[in-house]
């Protein structure tokens, strides 16, 4: 009898969590926290120690399944949002910096007309 989609899902699935597995035990403290779940706990450059999870998953897409998921789209969409971020950024730093540098000179004005004033 041929295996349900499930059952073949989960079977990948184990399969993967088993490489990573391979790959990191050697330098991690693994943990298996679930089915397709490993974690490890970490230390940042502060001392603060937090875990990595990593969970395996076989998305099925949209809709129930309806629409596949596309990964090579997701791709895609996950650049231009990249893209639009970082030159939404660019633009917001530019304006920042033509602000700060529109108040120095205001400033400055201000203290030029400030100490004409003490003077006279």
């Amino acid at each position: 009898m041929a295996k349900s989609r499930t059952a073949l899902r989960a079977e990948v699935k184990e399969k993967y969590v088993n490489i990573i597995w391979d790959l990191l035990k050697e330098k991690e403290d693994l943990l298996r926290v679930g089915s397709n779940e490993i974690a490890f706990p970490v230390v940042d450059n502060e001392g603060n120690e937090d875990f990595i999870v990593l969970k395996i998953t076989i998305p099925i897409g949209a809709n129930k399944g309806t629409e596949p998921y596309d990964g090579y789209a997701m791709a895609e969409d996950y650049e231009i949002k990249t893209k639009a971020k970082a030159e939404t950024k660019a633009k917001k730093d530019k304006a920042k910096a033509e602000k700060i540098a529109r108040d120095e000179k205001r400033r400055k004005a201000e203290a030029e007309i400030k100490a004409k004033k003490e003077n006279s």
